[in-house]
């Protein structure tokens, strides 16, 4: 397994001066992370352009939370993978359960956003997961396997060796709810057998990352399942201390 992941999503939240605070705060505790965490943040698209570069001297991965399905052209309000690589972005995050439920983002969809992201040399971090209802109906392995399938397991074995996938419990994203350390490891090692059925024993250092409420009070109980690899962090992103000690967790 490669070194543990701890990825800020702060979503549609700080205007660019909160977000250039946080991202001071951020640099200033990232001395206290260990060596084999690594620190990823992703701000609002409107911070990005000033706050790459600062992120990156300081060894910290820079994240975009979305991009557009298409190359360039007459997409008004949509921001291209290539743009973001063009001012050092390094990672995109898809398929994130808001993205599906409030835009309608379909795996049909999703596949050409990871395309353009590795297309333009971002890494993507691919987000899967289920409802409550799912969930209590026993479906989860099934509409977690159905997410893999319509984007990573059409993926070449190149562009798959480059992804990152974030297991995200719908039912625990902001709702205090968390999977519990068992839960996690049950369906992260479920997607590790689904990767490895299709990718072979490559699949065995791909990064499955748990998103759903973590915080610095569960993260290390998490950390230590076998295969999570870390954490795609939201609401606790927002406070530098929290983040940092999630990463410490690590």
């Amino acid at each position: 397994m490669q070194k543990k992941i701890v990825a800020g999503n702060w979503k549609m939240n700080t205007t660019f001066q909160e977000g250039e605070a946080l991202v001071k705060a951020i640099i200033a505790g990232k001395n206290e992370t260990p060596d084999d965490v690594l620190l990823i943040v992703a701000p609002p698209f409107t911070h990005l352009c000033c706050l790459t570069e600062p992120l990156r001297e300081a060894g910290i991965g820079v994240a975009a939370q979305n991009c557009a399905s298409e190359e360039k052209g007459a997409y008004t309000g949509e921001v291209s993978a290539k743009m973001l690589a063009s001012i050092g972005v390094e990672y995109c995050i898809i398929g994130h359960s808001e993205r599906r439920e409030y835009y309608g983002e379909t795996g049909e969809i999703l596949l050409k956003k990871v395309q353009q992201s590795l297309s333009a040399g971002l890494r993507p971090i691919f987000c899967v997961g289920e409802v409550l209802a799912e969930r209590e109906a026993n479906r989860h392995f099934e509409v977690v396997g159905q997410q893999l399938d319509e984007v990573i397991l059409k993926l070449t074995p190149a562009d798959f060796a480059k992804t990152i996938i974030a297991y995200e419990p719908v039912w625990a994203i902001g709702t205090g709810k968390t999977a519990s350390s068992e839960q996690a490891q049950e369906i992260h090692a479920h997607i590790r057998k689904v990767l490895v059925g299709k990718f072979g024993g490559a699949a065995n250092d791909t990064a499955i990352l748990y998103g759903g409420s973590c915080k610095p009070s569960n993260a290390k109980e998490l950390f230590a399942q076998p295969d999570v690899a870390g954490g795609l962090i939201g609401g606790a992103s927002l406070v530098a201390d929290d983040f940092i000690a999630i990463a410490k967790a690590g």
